[in-house]
């Protein structure tokens, strides 16, 4: 009989042990493992995203038996929205600003174009509208900017007004190629000047040099300085 309630005894006190002990480590692990598989990761620091995107250049004309001046352009993208200012470019003591709209196709054969429209107040008054255009294949570009002005004070004086460049790049901060222009900013004996382009680039800066007529007598210079930011 005694050694009956010993047994009995035993069972009970085993049977409560197995219902009230710990779990086991190996089950710790598990749990923490399944509770950190179904709550939320911690969120990590990540880069703002910053969807404005912002340049400023600067080119200075050595025009010779003429006046030499500065022509600043400033430009703001944000997403498809393009806005830029310009001065000196239509004409002297003449600002424009422009709206338009960023389009872009391609990967290898890349097609950037800029429809804009603009309005330019100053020496010369009128209403613009124009187009950036950017085609890039491999090492090669083929850039192009142009306006036509209407004039509001005197029509005879619309004019269309055209940059152009075709250039490569050699290496990755030389740019070399040829460039005309089309421009009623200063007299020249030449209704299309034709000219060779030489850049150079260091982080978010470029520097290009351009000699328009160099067959002239006197070629123009022009100095260009440009930022990305």
């Amino acid at each position: 009989m005694r050694h009956l309630l010993i047994s009995v005894m035993v069972l009970v006190f085993c049977a409560g042990r197995a219902g009230g002990q710990a779990a086991l480590p190996n089950e710790v692990v598990a749990t923490n493992a399944a509770t950190a598989t179904n709550s939320p990761s911690p969120t990590s620091e990540t880069e703002v995203e910053h969807p404005w995107a912002f340049s400023a250049s600067v080119y200075t004309y050595l025009v010779p038996d003429s006046r030499e001046y500065v022509q600043p352009t400033l430009t703001a993208d944000y997403r498809a929205l393009h806005l830029e200012a310009r001065y000196n470019y239509e004409n002297l003591d003449t600002c424009s600003l422009w709206v338009g709209y960023n389009f872009s196709v391609g990967e290898k054969l890349v097609l950037e174009f800029k429809p804009m429209v603009g309005g330019v107040l100053g020496n010369t008054t009128g209403i613009a509208p124009g187009y950036r255009f950017l085609l890039s294949y491999w090492k090669l570009e083929l850039a192009s900017e142009g306006e036509y002005v209407f004039n509001t004070r005197e029509s005879t004086d619309s004019f269309f007004y055209n940059w152009s460049e075709l250039s490569i790049s050699p290496l990755d901060w030389l740019r070399v190629g040829v460039a005309i222009q089309r421009t009623k900013l200063y007299q020249s004996e030449f209704d299309i000047q034709r000219g060779f382009l030489a850049g150079f680039a260091y982080k978010k800066m470029s520097f290009t040099a351009y000699i328009f007529n160099p067959d002239a007598s006197e070629p123009t210079l022009v100095l260009g300085v440009g930022l990305e930011f």
